[in-house]
């Protein structure tokens, strides 16, 4: 594919910020890779669970269109199931908190791989960044973690300005 792959282009690197995707074409791919997950999910005659949802994994061509790759550890599963028991595939960091627990697996697998790509076009950080202390190098965790401290920041606000308004 012409423009490589996805973390090409929404990750900061030596090539600088000039590289990365403006707003409106991440959205496209956030909803096109969607979309094609949703296809091997529900409209292929057996339904295809990918097991390796990451920005590498996404194509580009040359118009920024997604193309899902790289199903060298996909799991076919019939239709009339509704999960399937396998081994531990796919990618850290990426990996639904099923194969942690070792239950059986169903497509909400690559939706959670989905989530964690879409929290990576969101914020142009990958997900597990050993590069950070022990603290914040999982995304999901440290953007927890600025949530609730942004949060507690706008209640304090909101109670100060409710406060002096009174008095």
């Amino acid at each position: 594919m012409k423009n490589g792959s996805l973390d090409k282009w929404i990750f900061p690197s030596y090539r600088g910020r000039d590289r990365l995707l403006d707003w409106q074409t991440r959205f496209d791919i956030a909803i096109n890779t969607a979309q094609g997950i949703a296809y091997f999910h529900e409209q292929c005659r057996n339904r295809i669970i990918h097991c390796d949802i990451k920005p590498e994994n996404i194509l580009l061509d040359e118009n920024f269109c997604p193309k899902v790759s790289d199903f060298g550890l996909a799991k076919l599963m019939a239709r009339e199931h509704s999960q399937v028991v396998t081994m531990v595939r796919g990618t850290r960091g990426y990996l639904a908190p099923e194969w942690v627990s070792n239950r059986p697996i169903t497509v909400k697998a690559d939706v959670y791989s989905y989530g964690m790509l879409l929290l990576e076009i969101i914020g142009g950080r990958r997900n597990l960044d050993l590069s950070f202390d022990a603290e914040d190098f999982f995304y999901p965790g440290w953007a927890y973690k600025v949530y609730f401290i942004c949060r507690r920041k706008m209640l304090l606000i909101t109670k100060t300005v409710i406060y002096s308004n009174l008095y």
